[in-house]
């Protein structure tokens, strides 16, 4: 894999799905503790340097996919890098179908009951010989965390699907990875699990392939606004980020 890109204020690896779902086999095959795979998405310039724990958790994740055009585009303004987005759900999809092809157990944690128990229910008839060996609802008592731990290892599960949502997913990883006997993947999925529930459609396959999800998902949901009105402020800094450098780069010859 390239050299880590930084853009703005946090980080994306320069993958497309193949690349990553190649990281995740060599996690799986050589690992001996938990990796991390999160999403990088302009709306985590503005949160992640906010919080210094949940920074040096997003800085140190294994594996940093370009989860929004934003992302993808600014590295390609900024370094010329032609990254292709890698959606988490589709990731997760990959890792679930290589996860029935290798063997591995898989342990999803997240989300309210119905939604938990529907998406596992959908993927195990989607990935036939799929092992979910454990899940768990999102809505576990801090004092219970010790006990989720347990299931968790006693499951011998090897891949860990948060669905947390950012930044809790990102920090309940950071508090217990050590306690994790067996996991060697940990990725983090937000609200994957109610599409794959299908409580929320995806855009349809055209307006995905012209980039325009994001689109899609705020004109079915306008109370998106709310996150995505930093887009129009994250493609500015990018520009100017983009400007200053090339004005330096000058100003050297």
């Amino acid at each position: 894999m390239h050299k880590r890109l930084k853009i703005l204020d946090i980080w994306v690896d320069p993958v497309n799905r193949r690349d990553a779902v190649k990281k995740v086999e060599e996690f799986l095959k050589w690992g001996k503790r938990p990796y991390s795979i999160f999403a990088a998405n302009p709306e985590k310039n503005f949160t992640v340097p906010k919080d210094p724990l949940l920074y040096n958790v997003f800085k140190n994740a294994d594996l940093l996919i370009p989860d929004g055009i934003g992302i993808v585009m600014a590295a390609r303004i900024l370094y010329g890098a032609k990254l292709s987005r890698v959606p988490g759900v589709e990731l997760m999809e990959n890792i679930c179908e290589l996860a029935a092809k290798k063997g591995k157990k898989v342990f999803i944690y997240g989300a309210g009951e119905e939604v938990n128990k529907s998406a596992v229910e959908k993927l195990v008839i989607r990935y036939p010989g799929l092992n979910i060996s454990g899940r768990s609802n999102g809505y576990v008592d801090e004092k219970e965390m010790g006990d989720l731990v347990n299931r968790i290892n006693e499951s011998q599960a090897e891949i860990l699907f948060l669905a947390l949502g950012s930044p809790k997913q990102e920090k309940w990883f950071e508090t217990y990875k050590n306690f994790l006997t067996n996991i060697k993947i940990c990725q983090g999925i937000g609200g994957t699990l109610d599409t794959i529930a299908g409580n929320v459609k995806r855009a349809p396959e055209s307006w995905r392939q012209c980039s325009a999800e994001w689109l899609y998902r705020l004109i079915s949901e306008p109370k998106r606004i709310k996150r995505q009105k930093m887009l129009p402020v994250f493609a500015a800094l990018v520009l100017i980020h983009k400007l200053k450098s090339s004005l330096k780069t000058q100003e050297k010859r």
